[in-house]
């Protein structure tokens, strides 16, 4: 039997060395939950707030709206 590895979603710094891991994102009340590990090694819960998602937002330009938008299409 093949053992299933759960889905993970890698960020990676400018030389394309994994930062962080992301095991798991979930809803808790109205804050969105991340879960995963640093460097490989470090866990790591890191919460986002409605509040600090509106002002990520506001650090977006037209261009990057729009490239945001064709992103999951890319290859």
């Amino acid at each position: 039997m093949k053992d299933k590895k759960a889905p993970a979603m890698k960020i990676l710094d400018a030389q394309d060395k994994e930062l962080m891991s992301v095991r798991r994102i979930a809803r808790e009340g109205n804050a969105l939950i991340i879960r995963g590990k640093i460097f490989g090694a470090m866990p790591m819960v890191a919460k986002l707030t409605p509040a600090e998602a509106r002002a990520a937002l506001k650090l977006l330009d037209l261009r990057t709206i729009l490239f945001l938008l064709s992103f999951l299409f890319r290859r």
